[in-house]
């Protein structure tokens, strides 16, 4: 970073590129954090809730539950909430949250610490949670341009969940149900109206299953689960649907970021691209545009999309559109991250940002210049080289099934 800019910018300007500002969002979460001081073992404070399960060392793992600083105690660990909020306003929630770990075996169910955790996430509202720590946490906030944000952490001696819980009664039923499979429990909590990040917590501390089944699961692996699980399910029943019967267009532009989405008439079939500048998270010093993505067909996908999670978190957003409306369709979705946007933020921005855009008014597409003109007027790399790095796109144009397609609305 150049100094000298930020004392021509002060925060204002954004002559560094970022969408952020780095010294002022760490600033107003170490401004909250100060009172603390920190000068006891012991923490007393509510937590959304929220817990961290650790993948380091499987299968012993660090996990434990976080606490809030902000007032905003329920959207601090809510990213359905955060679509509308700016980055500065989610690395405030995010590096807000204290966490205390200990180390636990997966399967260590019986532990009166998970059992703990298990309490505290059961809970549909904050909760109250104390803990002591070995030593007391520094107030420090951890940001940069590779580590995730986060805020201040410590090993803990003791946990304890203060209070009564109000889990949704589905969610109670299902951790007392020991036939249950989780699969058939994220199913059924999803179907309640839970939100995916309730259902991803469950998930992680081993609140869902069989009883013998169940085991502490790494935070980024359940969410990834639970996105891969309902989408896969949603498109079970998408595949029997009537085809979408015309061709449709979405976009969405947030700072540092743009997303398109083409939907066609057609069998299902997706597919998920991601375009990285230069001085952007995962092209930090690279000298040009890297483009990833992958997709598949109309069966099941069995392997593992080599673009990570952020596949599946944009597939849940997909299906969830597609089965409201009861279409199957051929599905193509992009993104630009445009230098500036260098922090590591997780897979919610996409899941989140997704559903958004699929919520706005969509674009009506009548031929192939459309789509041209679609990608050229709102991202940078332009049609040629997004239809030519698409396989479903470069297809559809080579082989002119498009025309066949926009011959049924015409």
């Amino acid at each position: 970073m150049d100094y000298r800019l930020c004392v021509l910018c002060r925060g204002a300007r954004k002559l560094c590129g970022r969408v952020y500002c780095p010294i002022l969002a760490k600033m107003r979460v170490l401004i909250k954090l100060k009172p603390l001081e920190f000068v006891s073992r012991e923490l007393q404070a509510p937590s959304p809730p929220s817990v961290f399960v650790g993948r380091v060392g499987y299968p012993w793992v660090l996990a434990g539950p976080g606490v809030s600083m902000h007032e905003e105690v329920e959207a601090v660990d809510t990213p359905e909430l955060w679509p509308r909020e700016s980055i500065d306003k989610v690395l405030e929630f995010r590096m807000s949250l204290v966490y205390g770990r200990r180390k636990a075996r997966i399967t260590s169910m019986d532990d009166p610490f998970v059992l703990e955790l298990q309490d505290l996430v059961l809970s549909s509202r904050p909760r109250d949670v104390e803990m002591v720590f070995e030593k007391p946490p520094k107030p420090r906030a951890f940001l940069d341009s590779v580590a995730p944000p986060m805020g201040p952490r410590g090993v803990v001696e003791k946990v304890r969940v203060l209070g009564s819980g109000s889990p949704l009664r589905v969610a109670e039923r299902l951790y007392n149900d020991w036939d249950a499979t989780a699969r058939e429990a994220m199913w059924e909590l999803y179907r309640a109206g839970a939100p995916v990040s309730y259902i991803e917590k469950l998930l992680s501390v081993g609140a869902v299953g069989r009883k013998t089944s169940r085991r502490l699961v790494p935070t980024r692996w359940a969410i990834t689960a639970v996105d891969s699980t309902i989408s896969e399910i949603l498109l079970k029943r998408i595949r029997s649907f009537p085809e979408l019967g015309e061709p449709l267009a979405f976009v969405r532009k947030v700072p540092g970021n743009t997303f398109v989405a083409i939907l066609l008439p057609g069998k299902w079939s997706f597919e998920w691209m991601e375009a990285w500048f230069p001085g952007s998270t995962w092209n930090p010093r690279g000298s040009t545009v890297v483009i990833e993505g992958d997709w598949e067909g109309f069966g099941s996908r069995t392997e593992y999309p080599s673009i990570g999670g952020c596949y599946y978190a944009c597939r849940l957003a997909v299906a969830e559109h597609l089965a409201k409306i009861r279409r199957q369709a051929t599905v193509v979705v992009l993104r630009e991250i445009y230098e500036g946007f260098d922090l590591p933020i997780g897979v919610w921005f996409v899941r989140e940002n997704v559903r958004e855009m699929l919520r706005s008014a969509p674009l009506r597409i009548r031929s192939e210049s459309d789509i041209v003109e679609l990608l050229n007027e709102n991202t940078r790399l332009g049609a040629s080289t997004w239809i030519r790095s698409s396989r479903i796109l470069s297809r559809l144009f080579r082989c002119r099934k498009l025309d066949e397609y926009l011959k049924k609305v015409w």
